[in-house]
């Protein structure tokens, strides 16, 4: 099970209701027009791109609802309403997260959120009945393992540690023996976000991961990036570097309580061809949800 509910909770929406109306509103005035023409679907063009949906990805959506506007199938507001939903919906079906691998290998710049997310999913593991390992690999900043450290004593998880500046290799290979040697259900792996080269990142997060395949062969590995949803169109490039160095599995969007630029799930998924897995916020550790695309994008179009 990837999580107690498959659905997103209540608070989690309260939260996001600053990125719902900050679109929706707009939205609304468009889907209560008695009559489509171009410069309605030019309003929305201009919408999608402030809600950091990405240029290609927002072209890609109004030249389809163009088409569909010249071809007489948008005659009205209800109707760029459905034909969108539909569209976004076909959009983020592109890519599909697979969320029961029981290993996981977290990545990310520093200040993404890694740590705090590995705290939570912990916790919501742990309340599945799951015995759960976090593995401080980031050796370079004592502040991130300190910082895992409390999460393991706060929400009562066992955790490895290195010594500062280890290899970060070496603390994984530690975690991967405990893991084997001890039955724990499920590793979660904190590591570094530095960004010094690109060469250095591939490197290390290589590195990393070919511990954990040497000793859990025949165990799935889901790779995560958490991303800084308040960075919107700057978090793309941190994305692609990522995902060059290491196959990401999903996307964690984390701080998504404080920016109205919800449209980004839609460029992730389209331009990066990742699919967003988790929404994350706040400090506590059941404020975070898995994505349910369906339920985004409805709450999203009729807050």
């Amino acid at each position: 099970m990837c999580y107690a509910h498959s659905t997103m909770f209540s608070f989690i929406k309260d939260k996001l209701k600053k990125i719902y109306s900050s679109v929706t509103s707009k939205l609304s005035a468009l889907f209560g027009k008695t009559s489509i023409d171009k410069d309605t679907l030019k309003e929305l063009e201009i919408l999608l791109l402030s809600a950091d949906t990405g240029v290609a990805t927002t072209r890609k959506i109004i030249t389809k609802l163009e088409n569909q506007w010249r071809a007489g199938a948008l005659s009205h507001g209800n109707d760029l309403k459905k034909a969108l939903e539909e569209h976004l919906l076909l959009l983020l079906a592109q890519q599909a997260y697979n969320c029961l691998s029981p290993v996981t290998l977290l990545v990310g710049i520093n200040g993404s959120g890694k740590t705090t997310f590995a705290g939570k999913r912990a916790h919501s593991l742990t309340k599945e009945g799951k015995k759960v390992l976090l593995v401080a690999a980031d050796t370079f900043r004592a502040a991130a393992t300190h910082q895992l450290a409390e999460w393991a004593k706060k929400i009562g998880v066992e955790v490895v540690i290195g010594k500062e500046n280890q290899d970060p290799a070496s603390v994984v290979f530690a975690g991967c023996k405990k893991f084997i040697d001890e039955n724990f259900d499920a590793l979660i792996i904190d590591t570094a976000g530095r960004l010094q080269t690109k060469i250095n990142l591939m490197k290390e997060l290589e590195k990393i991961k070919k511990v954990v395949t040497k000793h859990l062969p025949d165990t799935p590995i889901s790779t995560l990036l958490t991303i800084d949803s308040m960075l919107g169109q700057n978090s793309f490039e941190q994305a692609r570097l990522f995902n060059e160095a290491t196959d990401v599995s999903g996307i964690v969007l984390t701080k998504m309580d404080g920016t109205g630029k919800g449209g980004i799930v839609f460029g992730i998924v389209d331009e990066l061809k990742i699919p967003v897995a988790y929404i994350s916020f706040g400090e506590q550790p059941e404020q975070y949800t898995l994505f349910d695309k369906q339920e985004y994008v409805h709450d999203l179009l009729n807050s």
